[in-house]
């Protein structure tokens, strides 16, 4: 407990948000609550709870669950259930930034990008297969996911989240590298956008172009954006050259990279 940071009540739980821009997810659980949360999500738990590792094969939650594979990426999810009351655990994203919070209900679905997806409450339905941003995404590594039902969704960012309202017919043009989510009403549009960061996109230069009524939100930075300003790419690509030629690749923070 965090006696300094009030806890926020959430449609089925409680739950802090600790530490931004480094952020991790406090979630407090009692008796017969589920928090669902992306494989590889958990930083602690304490109290009795039951964590319940599902496959596509599953029942129970994931029998709502449509499990794909797209561009290479799979999505998979562990319940964690609450024995007794008093139990609490801690989730995190790989995004260094903000953690979100939105509510799900029956109006107002979100599309969320699954590199942004944390953690939901057990009536929150996550469907993979949904086919809405696929056709112009086709290997554009962008692998968006539909929210729907009502309940919590908690989302990661690299960098801040931005929400931006848009009213009837007011448009946006986002680069697709910084989408975090939008609601599920709003009418958009995947195109080409020139030249515009296409060696960041892989050559596809890729945005989405909104229009409103609804709510889109973006995060202030990629991490292709910071990768290219530390210049891993290059060091790897050298690091690749050196072993073809016998050379041992490069260290980073302790890690043996290109080899």
């Amino acid at each position: 407990m965090h006696p300094s940071i009030p806890l926020l009540e959430g449609q089925h739980m409680q739950y802090q948000i600790l530490k931004e821009p480094m952020a991790i997810l406090d979630i407090h659980l009692d008796n017969g609550e589920t928090i669902t949360a992306e494989a590889g999500a958990m930083v602690y738990m304490q109290g009795d709870i039951e964590v319940k590792t599902k496959t596509r094969e599953g029942g129970g939650f994931l029998r709502k669950l449509k499990v794909s594979v797209l561009g290479g990426q799979s999505f998979f999810v562990n319940n964690y259930v609450a024995n007794v009351d008093g139990c609490s655990m801690g989730l995190t994203g790989g995004p260094i930034g903000d953690i979100i919070k939105k509510e799900i209900n029956s109006e107002d679905g979100l599309i969320v990008h699954s590199g942004a997806y944390i953690a939901s409450t057990s009536d929150v339905i996550l469907d993979t297969q949904w086919q809405g941003f696929t056709k112009g995404l086709f290997g554009s590594e962008l692998f968006m996911i539909k929210a729907t039902g009502r309940g919590d969704i908690f989302l990661n960012s690299f960098g801040a989240v931005v929400q931006k309202d848009l009213q009837k017919d007011e448009r946006i043009i986002i680069d697709n590298h910084h989408i975090v989510a939008l609601s599920e009403n709003l009418n958009y549009t995947v195109k080409k956008f020139g030249g515009l960061k296409s060696t960041l996109l892989g050559g596809q230069g890729l945005v989405t172009e909104i229009t409103g009524p609804g709510s889109v939100y973006f995060q202030t930075k990629t991490v292709n954006d910071f990768v290219d300003y530390l210049g891993i790419k290059e060091m790897i690509q050298k690091a690749n050259s050196s072993s073809e030629t016998g050379g041992s690749g490069i260290s980073l923070g302790g890690f043996k990279i290109g080899t």
